[in-house]
């Protein structure tokens, strides 16, 4: 599976942006999906998983409520939509895929084994 994540850009504080992840493959509709960031001088860290399904979703604790993870498996994409953005939110973001199929999704960054290049989302206040 081959993922490239685009859609990052410049956003106030309080705006909205939505970040896709296409992928490449026929099998896409059957890896979980996580999205990662990285803010500057930090570790990358985990924001949103959707299983292969679409049917249960994930997110860290910072994003709950404001971020919505989706997936369109007909399209080979999934997608995150990042409502009341913060400062904080700034970093560049990662989509990655699991490297089993049919598996349900993963907070941790090492059951993601196929990555896509990152996507810069910087917000301003």
């Amino acid at each position: 599976v081959q993922l490239q994540a685009s859609g990052g850009g410049l956003a106030q504080a309080g705006g909205s942006l939505r970040l896709s992840c296409a992928a490449s493959g026929r099998t896409f509709s059957t890896y979980a999906i996580g999205w990662f960031r990285q803010a500057p001088g930090k570790e990358r860290e985990f924001v949103a998983g959707i299983s292969w399904g679409g049917r249960s979703t994930y997110y860290a604790d910072s994003v709950k409520g404001r971020f919505t993870i989706s997936r369109d498996n007909a399209k080979n994409t999934a997608s995150l939509q990042m409502n009341s953005l913060k400062p904080e939110d700034t970093a560049v973001y990662y989509c990655a895929a699991r490297g089993s199929p049919y598996s349900s999704g993963s907070y941790y960054q090492k059951d993601y084994v196929y990555w896509g290049q990152g996507t810069l989302v910087t917000v301003s206040s």
